[in-house]
């Protein structure tokens, strides 16, 4: 048996090999099956099926041949063709009598891994169109496509892998099981990804240009105006999207991620997503260009931040959410809706709205203002606490004090407005170090 390396599948995948030299090659057209073949078969098939625990109602069989005698044991095996009933695939299954069959699906004896004419294919003729039973496992493993036709990968003990071609040029690996049996359940890996591993398995079946053609359709389906200069496939992301980027024309850059049906579920503007994540564009005027954007709306929302770094949070709604860092190197919150005048938050209250700041320095010059409205002018804020909700929908803040001495916990009716401080002495639920009660 010839190994096969695959790393995307962390398994070791062995080609199959024809198991019987006395099994003759049948005619290209029409195959028959010798009566006397057919008669053993389904004498001894039933019970050597129900010996190897598989799932199969065994509704023809074929003595397909017999092997040389084992020196060691005498003993001669010998190789039946079986085949299981309607949507279902069959198997060429080799047995010695003695220890546990040894079994292969029709699919990947009928379609070799080569791509050339089967040397020992399965002939009867519930097993000869196996595109049926393909169709309900690759519908199981999410393959956005009725495939037009197929490729037999290899088996593990566990799993048998074939390629599945689509019309269009697109391509999927299937994973399923082993012995392969409709009823379990298969997944699927887009060929790109195989295309861009190091591995020494590749789809086969297509090109990886007619491959990646489908990108450009994602990009027509992202609506964000590129006329696509370039793209590649990123691959499987986290979130079970599977990631493209293009280089535009008009030298932008997006980043598409579409589901494994084939629908754009988000598009991602280059200048807005963490450095490197885009490498088809030259990002850095896009990204200028954004901070000088981010730096008019944070003044139309009344805050003098001069924006030199961003990233972006999910969206909220029609709400563009950015983390930013000003000219002074301090961070801030910045929520932007699609129209009308957007709000900025200091590192401080952006704790308030939900928002942490990760990127810039974090002042507390807000909060320590906060204090001195309600006369607490002893207190410049050195950190706070977690944000807590009260249960009549106010937030409050617990915040210590640079000089060590007991903060104070201030309630807010919303993330910019206080409404009071109690000192910690009298709040009673204060856990900041310097704001607990001593002894």
């Amino acid at each position: 048996m010839r190994p096969i390396g695959l790393g995307l599948l962390v398994a070791l995948i062995v080609a199959v090999v024809a198991p019987a030299a006395a099994m003759a090659a049948p005619a290209v057209k029409a195959p028959t099956v010798d009566a006397a073949s057919r008669k053993q078969g389904m004498a001894d098939a039933p019970a050597i099926m129900q010996a190897a625990g598989v799932e199969c109602p065994v509704s023809d069989a074929r003595l397909a041949g017999k092997g040389a005698k084992d020196p060691k044991t005498g003993v001669t095996p010998s190789v039946y063709e079986v085949a299981c009933g309607p949507g279902s695939i069959g198997f060429l299954v080799q047995t010695n009598g003695t220890a546990a069959p040894t079994m292969y699906s029709c699919l990947v004896a009928n379609y070799p891994a080569d791509l050339t004419k089967p040397g020992n294919p399965c002939i009867l003729p519930a097993n000869l169109d196996v595109m049926p039973a393909v169709a309900t496992l690759v519908a199981k493993a999410k393959v956005p496509c009725a495939p037009e036709n197929i490729r037999g990968v290899g088996q593990t003990a566990n799993n048998t892998i074939f390629e599945v071609l689509c019309p269009g040029g697109s391509g999927y690996m299937v994973t399923a099981s082993a012995p392969l049996l409709v009823s379990k359940e298969a997944t699927a890996l887009n060929c790109l990804a195989y295309d861009a591993a190091n591995a020494n398995v590749k789809c086969m079946m297509g090109s990886p240009a007619g491959r990646l053609t489908i990108a450009d359709k994602f990009a027509a389906s992202a609506n964000v105006g590129c006329t696509v200069k370039d793209r590649r496939f990123i691959g499987l992301l986290t979130d079970g999207t599977e990631g493209y980027e293009f280089s535009c024309a008009d030298g932008k850059g997006w980043i598409v991620k579409a589901s494994m049906t084939g629908q754009v579920a988000q598009s991602l503007d280059c200048a807005k997503v963490p450095p490197g994540t885009c490498t088809l564009t030259d990002t850095r005027a896009a990204t200028a260009e954004q901070a000088g954007l981010y730096t008019k709306l944070a003044k139309a929302a009344g805050s003098d931040c001069a924006v030199t770094r961003y990233a972006i949070f999910p969206t909220q709604g029609d709400k563009e959410v950015v983390e930013m860092v000003c000219g002074d190197g301090n961070g801030a919150i910045g929520i932007f809706p699609a129209s009308g005048k957007g709000v900025v938050y200091d590192c401080g209250h952006a704790l308030l709205a939900g928002f942490r700041c990760s990127l810039g320095k974090v002042d507390y010059s807000g909060l320590t203002a906060d204090l001195k409205k309600f006369d607490k002018k002893d207190c410049t804020v050195s950190s706070v606490g977690q944000p807590l909700k009260a249960a009549t929908g106010s937030m409050r803040l617990e915040v210590a004090c640079a000089d060590g001495l007991p903060g104070y916990m201030v309630e807010y009716t919303d993330p910019g407005t206080p409404k009071e401080a109690v000192a910690c002495s009298f709040a009673g639920n204060c856990v900041l170090p310097t704001n607990k009660k001593k002894g």
